[in-house]
């Protein structure tokens, strides 16, 4: 006897489309866009340096982006399963990877510092690839790589993994600099648990119930219809409107000093030093910064700490010492 019911006896396709996806898909739209705003609101210097990066908006952003993840990959068994609909799958793959690039393009030119290579566009596309091959297993087979997917980033990472054309794995020591970093390792373990809960739902015939779930209001219904377009909207929408709001109440002008350590800190712990080490290195620096008279042009933009001998000298000082 077969281990998964599916495989004696494929579900046919899902014809009736399941509304209650598109609003699921709609409200973390709704989260995205909520967590973006405050990202801009920091951005803007209206908020302390790291704020939307760390605590628990740190993991309300995961959270946002393991539910894109997962509700791709029980879309993906429903309109891949038993059957692919190949020509379908690659268009859709073609506008994702597009939207990609274009993502990548834009923040290279607006924020190179912090340049998004391998968003949650990305590895969404990444994921659909990755997915196909586990459309027809056995579902506690992938749920088995997706544990796997999962818990490996925590027990094993590899300088090898630090160049940049192995980034987007995952499994690097030294985490880079971007404005959205989502490698395949962990979150590919997220599509691969929506394919499984998908194929599960089918095999217990539970894809009508699914249909007749809560709709919710059209409107949400038709943003998570759209929601791609939503994504490369949205955030264009938010700075301008923050942007608006500095020229009409600016906001106030930080410390210098307490910006530049907070913002050195969250960096550093952001590689995965620890806390009493970031804290000796970035009062080294501040201190060599200040006696060369270079933080205010730093902090200005008027020099770049990856560009300037000098700073790039005093930070491989400060990490000896910090040691």
């Amino acid at each position: 006897m077969s281990a998964d019911p599916q495989e004696s006896k494929p579900q046919a396709p899902t014809t009736r489309r399941i509304e209650a996806l598109d609003a699921a898909r709609g409200l973390a739209l709704i989260a995205m866009a909520t967590y973006h705003f405050t990202w801009d609101f920091e951005f803007f210097g209206y908020l302390e340096p790291g704020t939307a990066t760390h605590g628990w908006l740190k993991i309300y952003a995961r959270a946002i982006a393991s539910s894109f993840l997962f509700l791709a990959g029980f879309s993906l068994v429903l309109a891949h399963y038993p059957t692919l609909r190949a020509r379908a799958f690659a268009k859709r793959l073609a506008v994702i990877v597009a939207a990609a690039l274009a993502i990548t393009m834009a923040t290279a030119i607006a924020v190179p510092d912090g340049m998004i290579f391998f968003g949650i566009l990305h590895a969404i596309a990444a994921g659909s690839l990755i997915g196909l091959a586990f459309l027809r297993l056995p579902p506690f087979v992938t749920l088995a790589v997706a544990a796997g997917a999962i818990a490996l980033p925590n027990l094993y990472r590899s300088e090898i993994f630090d160049a940049p054309a192995l980034l987007f794995v995952g499994l690097s020591e030294h985490l880079p600099r971007s404005n959205d970093y989502v490698p395949l390792l962990p979150w590919a373990g997220a599509l691969l648990i929506g394919i499984a809960a998908a194929r599960m739902a089918g095999a217990l015939g539970l894809m009508p119930a699914l249909a007749r779930l809560p709709k919710g209001p059209g409107w949400l219904r038709l943003a998570g219809r759209h929601s791609l377009l939503v994504y490369l909207l949205h955030q264009p929408v938010l700075i301008a409107l923050v942007y608006m709001i500095s020229i009409i109440a600016p906001p106030q002008k930080p410390d210098s000093i307490q910006s530049y350590l907070a913002s050195c800190e969250n960096a550093c712990l952001a590689e995965g030093s620890a806390a009493d080490l970031c804290n000796r290195f970035c009062a080294c620096t501040l201190d060599r910064l200040q006696q060369q008279s270079l933080l205010d042009p730093l902090q200005s933009g008027a020099i770049l700490p990856d560009k300037d001998a000098r700073i790039v000298e005093l930070a491989r000082e400060c990490s000896a010492t910090s040691q």
